[in-house]
């Protein structure tokens, strides 16, 4: 197995908040607003108790404004070095035509038979 490095973030959105006494999410919703960030309570929850997998750049700059605080201070870049198995190989065939990434599921080839109703052409009146 070959080691690889996948880089991952910290969020801590809510440490930061209850260093400086903010315990409720919805605290953050009023402040956002006023900086032109209009989030709903439900949203603001998630940014908070989750790690967002995207974050626009003005909300992250609101929130560095409310809590006065750095972009380092909200979002810590980790390195995670985790063994990765190489994928199987496929002997005698290629690694598209092995179906990579679906566990050798691949679509049949569809047969059509000598005589079939409504051949080529019938659809346009010929």
């Amino acid at each position: 197995m070959a080691a690889r490095t996948r880089p991952a973030i910290r969020w801590h959105l809510r440490q930061v908040m209850a260093t400086r006494g903010m315990f409720a999410t919805s605290d953050l919703v009023a402040p956002l607003a006023e900086r032109g960030v209009v989030l709903s309570r439900e949203q603001v929850y998630r940014l908070v108790t989750g790690t967002p997998e995207r974050l626009n750049t003005k909300a992250l700059a609101a929130l560095c404004d409310i809590l006065d605080v750095s972009v380092a201070d909200l979002i810590e870049v980790v390195i995670d070095a985790k063994p990765v198995a190489k994928a199987a190989r496929v002997v005698g065939r290629s690694k598209a035509r092995a179906g990579a990434g679906l566990g050798g599921l691949r679509p049949t080839r569809a047969r059509i038979a000598d005589g079939a109703e409504g051949g080529r052409g019938s659809a346009r009146g010929e």
